[in-house]
């Protein structure tokens, strides 16, 4: 089944266009890509420091925890 009309691949590919979608695209979903990585970057960070500032509120910090073992 041929589905580009390319019988062979035994030709000049700058004759036969583009064989594969959104080419020329590659730079800006490059450029949305890393965006898209530092942004979820930022927010795990935000998530994770959220997180352990409640653990903090509700353990206390490390010098309560470990005062805490030691007088056990």
């Amino acid at each position: 089944m041929n589905t580009t009309g390319i019988s062979s691949w035994a030709v000049d590919l700058a004759d036969v266009g583009a064989i594969y979608p959104f080419q020329g695209l590659e730079l800006i979903l490059l450029i949305i890509a890393l965006i898209f990585w530092i942004w979820w970057h930022i927010v795990t960070f935000r998530m994770e420091f959220d997180r352990q500032d409640e653990k903090i509120r509700k353990y206390g910090n490390s010098e309560h925890i470990t005062q805490a073992i030691e007088n056990d």
